[in-house]
């Protein structure tokens, strides 16, 4: 397998010699730009498999950048986290919200990035190609082709939001909690806040509108979210 690619987007230069070597002795390659502009020409290039990136960046800031990439198909399952001095709550809530997928505050240990780095290249990995297709009330989610279809219209979902999906129809009608969702969807080693979960399934909502399919999954007040397969 080859290494992973990574882009760190970093506006000061020794901050990014620090990231960069870090994750070269980790065995990863990497790519640099120092603002967002010269990050899009070099994603419009090569996509690599995860993207580092600062808040304040000159010109278009960070955050504004993670909104561009998924605004866009091609980079929207692109994994995004975000290494910053914005250490903040509502900083935090706000990049998760929009739409990255890990958050690290600086100053930072350099083997903790390492780590997070690898947990979100892992659970990004591929979904199992051995994985049965799951199908249920007229939905069916295909793990190996990463496809959504409900009928003969296909549904199109981010990275999340597909894996949200599929572990919600793979166990349907039972109640799932926000930690219990986080624990399984995004992995026990990701420091996200619960309410990244109703981001997240208020984009698999939308995504799931077109088909009508939206009010399958149901809030349950004080609890979490589940499928429902069954027709009222």
């Amino acid at each position: 397998m080859p290494a992973a690619h990574i882009l760190i987007i970093e506006s000061t230069p020794a901050i990014q010699e620090l990231i960069a070597l870090n994750l070269g002795m980790a065995g990863y390659q990497v790519s640099r730009a120092l603002d967002a502009e010269s990050a899009m020409l070099m994603l419009e290039d090569h996509l690599p498999d995860l993207v580092l990136l600062d808040w304040n960046l000159p010109g278009q800031s960070g955050l504004s950048l993670v909104r561009r990439l998924r605004a866009q198909s091609r980079t929207r399952s692109l994994p995004i986290m975000m290494v910053t001095a914005r250490c903040g709550e509502p900083d935090k809530i706000m990049a998760l919200e929009a739409g990255a997928d890990d958050y690290m505050t600086k100053p930072f240990s350099p083997r903790e990035m390492v780590a997070r780095v690898h947990c979100l290249l892992r659970r990004w990995q591929p979904l199992n190609a051995a994985e049965a297709p799951v199908q249920l009330a007229g939905l069916r989610l295909d793990p190996c082709t990463q496809r959504v279809t409900a009928g003969a219209r296909e549904l199109a979902l981010g990275r999340v939001e597909f894996k949200l999906l599929n572990y919600l129809m793979s166990h349907p009608e039972r109640v799932h909690t926000r930690a219990h969702l986080l624990d399984q969807v995004w992995g026990s080693a990701v420091y996200l806040d619960e309410r990244t979960v109703d981001t997240h399934v208020g984009r698999l909502r939308s995504a799931l509108q077109p088909s009508g399919y939206q009010q399958r999954i149901e809030t349950v007040r004080g609890s979490g979210y589940r499928f429902v397969a069954a027709q009222a």
